[in-house]
């Protein structure tokens, strides 16, 4: 299973960077749940989830589209029991400040079944104050 966890990790990180919306999808199950205060930002909708590959290829492709560029890829490793995933964008990285996330995702069968993110102070500021 470590093998899976290290291969998601790595391609979240790379669809991400490449915003590639097919390959991010490529790492969900098909009734996936993501879980994001940016749903609700991004989209205009209440409630802040998303759930299969409908929904979540036309939240992903707003994402993509629309990073800020205080929306960098700095982490340093993640933590794992075999089924969880989970690391952090921090907001103090090497070349300045990035807006600040912990990424959360229950792994099965070798995808993506649900997805949270959980937002810091950094990051949320910048919603507030209207960037993207």
């Amino acid at each position: 299973m470590t093998a899976e966890i290290e291969r998601i990790y790595q391609a979240w990180d790379e669809a991400l960077g490449a915003k590639d919306v097919d390959a991010a999808l490529a790492l969900y199950a098909p009734d996936a749940v993501l879980e994001s205060p940016l749903i609700r930002h991004h989209l205009g909708v209440d409630e802040g989830v998303r759930r299969g590959h409908g929904q979540l290829r036309e939240f992903l492709q707003v994402v993509f589209d629309r990073q800020p560029p205080q929306r960098k890829r700095f982490r340093t490793g993640y933590f794992t029991d075999g089924r969880t995933l989970i690391w952090e964008y921090p907001r103090s990285a090497p070349d300045g400040d990035q807006m600040d996330f912990a990424e959360v995702m229950e792994i099965a069968d070798g995808l993506i079944q649900r997805h949270r993110v959980y937002w810091g102070w950094y990051g949320l500021r910048l919603l507030e104050a209207g960037r993207r």
